[in-house]
């Protein structure tokens, strides 16, 4: 046994390629979903691409949810997360590849649904994995390694789209063996060491939120589960509209700006949020601090949020988001490792991790409307000030949690 195992604490080999895995789960959907799809649906629907991709982001996302906490389900009821994560890599990367023999709208849409299914095959029970073997100890560390998780997906897309590098097709192959290269080392490599304690459930986790001034005020008791859903769901609001109107916020400070530019500030923000994560995130360890730095996380997102609804100029917008972009990029991965510290049940892991991932998810169904209702009428400021209420939500949600 290893020492690492005396002391209760996970082996850093684990941490590394099982946040190597994850990144490898984001390389699994972020490429296609942002560049190769619409690339496809621009050459073979042209003028009809938006409508598709519409069409397709939706069905998608209800597949996505559905079979996240179908396959954390049957992950739990199993006892297997290794099987299942393999399956799921190996059939997902088939589907993709798969794509280039798409070329009606309903093949597309079957085909995206079964691709959505077979990626969160993979991407539950892995999520699930975590909590079977990370200790409290270590989640802070572990949300800090996760962070790498968006930047790569981000490079990945960057690669297999340099110009002259690979053909439309030979890039579904590639984001294929990369995402295969960097989920599988965990599940024949990892060896983590058995965390039996991880596997007896536990009291449910209640806060206690003071509700008047001083320490005499009335006290009301809640989930602290529900308050850790609630507070991402309201922050993957703000980030789901930001990712889809950023560029045309951005154009309307300034024509000048690209699509490329859109990119690399995008890439900018997931690379400068790496370091800052994992460094927090061994903080709140140390400190045995969980819920501090996320609750500072999202009042720092409002800030951004208030800073691009004052922006008049092409450096205030881009600095605006830049501290936005980063505050909230460091809040969600921390905040995907301390969620396993709250759930009660480790029978159960999979299928309620699969419900969090709702917050994913339900906010790309919600975020369409809620720009179409104020953008037209009342411009982006308005949207901003809005999502930086929610943000603010989200901090209160977390700041006011005291645990008993």
């Amino acid at each position: 046994m290893s020492d690492r195992a005396v002391s209760g604490l996970q082996s850093r080999r684990f941490l590394l390629l099982y946040a190597l895995a994850a990144a490898g789960g984001s390389a699994s959907y972020a490429p296609f979903l942002t560049l190769l799809l619409p690339v496809r649906a621009g050459v073979i629907w042209q003028g009809d691409a938006l409508q598709v991709l519409a069409y397709a982001a939706f069905a998608g996302a209800c597949a996505a949810s559905a079979a996240n906490i179908l396959f954390g389900w049957i992950s739990d009821r199993s006892s297997r997360r290794k099987e299942w994560i393999v399956a799921g890599a190996l059939l997902s990367s088939v589907l993709l590849v798969g794509m280039q023999y798409i070329t009606s709208i309903a093949g597309l849409l079957v085909m995206i649904v079964l691709w959505q299914t077979a990626v969160n095959m993979m991407l539950a029970p892995l999520g699930a994995w975590a909590g079977d073997c990370v200790p409290d100890s270590q989640k802070g560390t572990l949300g800090g390694l996760l962070s790498a998780a968006p930047a790569v997906g981000a490079m990945v897309g960057a690669v297999v789209t340099i110009p002259g590098l690979a053909g439309a097709d030979t890039r579904l192959v590639m984001v294929a063996v990369i995402v295969l290269g960097l989920v599988l080392p965990v599940v024949f490599f990892g060896n983590p060491a058995p965390m039996p304690e991880l596997m007896k459930p536990k009291k449910e986790l209640r806060v206690e939120v003071v509700t008047g001034p001083g320490t005499t005020g009335r006290k009301a008791r809640g989930s602290a589960v529900g308050r850790m859903w609630f507070a991402r769901l309201l922050i993957q609001i703000a980030e789901a509209a930001l990712f889809a109107f950023l560029l045309l916020w951005l154009r309307s400070i300034d024509e000048g700006i690209t699509d490329n530019d859109t990119a690399r500030l995008f890439t900018t923000v997931l690379v400068i949020s790496v370091p800052i994560a994992v460094y927090v995130g061994r903080w709140s360890d140390r400190a045995g601090r969980p819920i501090l730095p996320l609750a500072v996380l999202s009042g720092g997102g409002a800030v951004g949020l208030v800073w691009m609804a004052m922006a008049d100029s092409a450096a205030m917008a881009v600095s605006g988001f830049a501290v936005f972009g980063v505050l909230t990029g460091v809040f969600l991965s921390l905040h995907s490792s301390q969620t396993l510290r709250v759930l009660p049940r480790p029978q159960t892991r999979g299928r309620d991790l699969g419900v969090f991932n709702l917050t994913n998810t339900v906010p790309s169904l919600i975020m369409p409307w809620l720009a179409l209702a104020l953008v037209p009428v009342f411009g982006f400021q308005a949207l901003f000030l809005l999502l930086a209420a929610l943000a603010v939500m989200s901090c209160i949600l977390l700041a006011t949690m005291r645990e008993t």
